[in-house]
């Protein structure tokens, strides 16, 4: 806590714990973090309006309010909190043409959009915001290339095109997407050495393999790249001494980029690595159990409200309510080369890869290594994570 990158990370601490845990999860290895700590520290951070901040002393915002509902529901704690006074403060922060001020002072950014439906989703309670209205919005922030901005007229970018694709997707309506045109966008963004950018003439980093390769998740092009040619650009990027991943070869890891690293493989379904929700960015096992909750809260306001009016609620009305189960993960999906692009010019994709090795996570010693650079992360639930 005396280091010069724990102090200037301070007011993001609730994201790093995000960030640690999601991967830890991933690697079968929260328990190295303290639970009832963490816990107590995320809801520590909630203030009077209901909204997160991202460390103790600091004001509410929608990042950290996201960061903090997908703790919880990590560990499953979602019933520590109060969804109603969470999505009061995320509903306070929509305006009229649809869009989300990240916090009181107003800032829009579309980053914001994803956020509020993602915490909408999460508690189930996306009655509580204008989804169309916010759908309008994200569909605003649209391209001629089929990408997406931080506001209307804004650059396209892998970051953006994840918070907006990642939205519609939560609000139901990826048909709104230039799916075609996109994937091309998104598989441009793939570098000779197998990484990926964020946007046109950038240098590849590992974070990209999470924001590009779920946006093409999400629009069912998985395989409009080289995957074997990722695969070895994050592995590549780990430090073989230390644990971890770094956002090139050769820099020092940390948890942002070795979070999205790991995500990046599960998305690519290799290294044994378990799906994770391209949308939610949380593992599918956790979705399974959050929408079982949120199910079984809907079909109890429901039951709750039909006997208010001497209605007879049964087994029947039950499933109806809640309805089949969701959340099981997809099939691989199988590579294939994209059709012509509609557009002139334009590179072409790589070619479907060769195969990924056999031995998981071998270049890192294993999953030991990945969880020692994430234990890292458990220094953020120690006395000095109030900053002092």
């Amino acid at each position: 806590s005396e280091s010069f990158e724990f102090q200037v990370s301070e007011h993001l601490r609730l994201s790093g714990v995000y960030w640690g845990a999601c991967a830890l999860h991933l690697i079968d290895s929260l328990s190295a973090l303290d639970a009832t700590y963490v816990v107590s520290f995320v809801r520590s951070c909630q203030q009077g309006c209901g909204g997160f901040a991202g460390n103790l002393g600091h004001d509410a915002h929608m990042l950290y309010t996201l960061s903090a509902v997908q703790i919880l529901a990590l560990f499953d704690a979602l019933d520590t909190i109060d969804e109603d006074r969470v999505m009061r403060y995320v509903a306070s922060l929509q305006r009229p043409d649809g869009s989300f001020a990240g916090d009181e002072w107003g800032e829009v950014d579309t980053r914001f959009s994803y956020c509020a439906l993602c915490c909408a989703s999460l508690l189930g309670r996306l009655d509580a915001i204008n989804v169309a209205s916010a759908v309008a919005y994200v569909q605003s922030c649209q391209n001629f290339d089929g990408g997406y901005g931080c506001e209307p007229g804004g650059e396209s970018h892998a970051g953006q095109i994840f918070t907006c694709v990642g939205a519609l997707s939560l609000a139901g309506r990826l048909d709104l997407v230039h799916r075609e045109e996109l994937g091309w966008w998104l598989c441009e963004r793939q570098t000779p050495g197998g990484g990926l950018n964020g946007r046109p003439q950038k240098d590849a980093d590992v974070c990209y393999s999470w924001w590009v390769l779920s946006a093409l998740n999400l629009l069912d092009h998985t395989g409009w790249i080289d995957a074997a040619a990722l695969r070895a650009f994050i592995l590549s990027c780990q430090d073989l001494d230390e644990g971890g991943i770094a956002d090139k070869p050769g820099d020092v890891p940390d948890v942002f980029h070795t979070f999205f690293g790991i995500a990046g493989l599960s998305l690519l379904g290799t290294d044994n690595v378990p799906p994770i929700d391209a949308a939610h960015a949380m593992p599918v096992s956790v979705m399974q159990a959050v929408r079982a909750r949120n199910a079984a809260r809907a079909a109890a306001r429901a039951g709750c409200g039909l006997r208010q009016h001497g209605a007879r609620v049964g087994p029947e009305h039950d499933a109806a309510i809640i309805g089949p189960a969701r959340g099981t993960a997809a099939a691989p999906v199988a590579r294939r080369r994209p059709p012509a692009p509609a557009r002139g010019g334009g590179g072409r994709p790589h070619q479907p890869e060769t195969g990924p090795s056999e031995c998981p996570l071998a270049r890192v010693g294993g999953r030991a290594a990945f969880a020692q650079a994430c234990r890292r992360a458990q220094a953020l639930a120690s006395p000095g994570w109030g900053g002092g």
